[in-house]
């Protein structure tokens, strides 16, 4: 029974970091999340070094007929690798999730936990841990520097993305030049370094630390004290998924709103654009831009207007971005040039 279940501990390792995280990480990044996520990088690394040494020194697992404390006690160096895996990795999904705003990042952090949790699965079977190993630490260790290097600067520079990753793989390359007998390779490592810098550069990565709170569109706006006010067309009935309605009415020469609240850690300042594009005959076509610059800390997200006069009938989508071109969040939308039918008053 037991030997038929040894397969799945990596796997209840894993989702048993993911699940821990989950109930502690909470809605605000803190210093002490990231003093966390660097003890379970530091605790993978030595445990590395440790399986390194037991495998260069050819121990063997104890003999089937071994109490269940030996068989345990050989297992639980695996165990625990994969429980800090787990939750380094989880915290930063659920975080890159969340930063994610447009199908290009949201397949990425879809595709990162596909293939760890395939990689628990396979890794035992071929017999290719230590390889696996490094390839997991160097995914573990280059996503929370992509994170933590912008958030302790204070700057969404996009040369901490090549930085942060760069250190990344190094610190995987220095464990493995470490590890007694250099077990598995460290190519696959580079390789995913590689991987990630490509899907940097095709806007697939989410622009951590930031995160999209509230991206609308609508009428009749106006600024009340404290308050954003705005005419918001709701969806049907239906569409419960929905914040508001996918056809916008709007009457001739009129003025269409968009508003979008952006949440960055307290200290991170980000400059941000509002991009209007319109579906012509030669793609997607920038038809307004308003650029303006936001400071973290806030809650709900700090808060930026634009808007577009007399929008033209057809496809159009609001494009919330940084100023370097990383997309936060994308606002799909059809233009019908009438007077709306009902409209609803909306607090932001």
């Amino acid at each position: 029974m037991l030997g038929s279940l040894r397969r799945f501990y990596p796997v209840a390792a894993f989702f048993a970091g993911f699940i821990w995280d989950a109930l502690t990480i909470g809605q605000r990044v803190r210093p002490l999340d990231f003093v966390r996520l660097g003890l379970f990088l530091a605790g993978a690394a030595a445990l590395a070094w440790w399986l390194a040494r037991r495998d260069a020194r050819a121990l063997l697992p104890p003999p089937l007929d071994a109490g269940w404390r030996a068989r345990l006690g050989w297992q639980a160096p695996y165990l625990a690798v994969q429980f800090f895996f787990g939750g380094i990795f989880s915290a930063l999904f659920i975080l890159y999730f969340k930063s994610s705003g447009h199908f290009g990042a949201w397949l990425v952090a879809l595709l990162l936990g596909s293939l760890l949790v395939a990689n628990e699965f396979v890794g035992e079977r071929y017999g290719r841990r230590f390889t696996l190993t490094w390839a997991l630490f160097a995914i573990n260790a280059i996503l929370l520097a992509n994170f933590a290097l912008p958030y302790a600067l204070g700057s969404l520079d996009p040369r901490w993305f090549y930085v942060s990753t760069l250190a990344g793989v190094l610190l995987a390359q220095a464990c493995w030049w470490l590890a007694p007998g250099r077990p598995g390779r460290i190519g696959p490592a580079w390789l995913l370094a590689g991987v990630l810098l490509a899907a940097w550069q095709g806007g697939m990565i989410a622009p951590v630390p930031l995160v999209k709170k509230e991206l609308v569109i609508g009428q009749g706006f106006e600024q009340r004290g404290g308050d954003y006010l705005l005419q918001v067309e709701p969806a049907p009935a239906w569409q419960f998924w929905r914040s508001q309605a996918a056809i916008v009415h709007v009457p001739p020469g009129g003025r269409l709103y968009g508003l979008s609240a952006v949440h960055a850690p307290s200290g991170v300042t980000a400059r941000l654009e509002h991009r209007w594009e319109f579906l012509g005959t030669a793609g997607w076509q920038i038809q307004g831009r308003s650029r303006f610059e936001s400071s973290g800390g806030r809650e709900r997200g700090f808060r930026g207007y634009s808007w577009i006069s007399a929008p033209a009938a057809g496809a159009w989508r609001l494009v919330v971005a940084t100023q370097d071109g990383r997309t936060i969040g994308i606002l799909p939308f059809t233009v019908l040039q009438q007077a709306p039918d009902a409209v609803v008053l909306r607090r932001y």
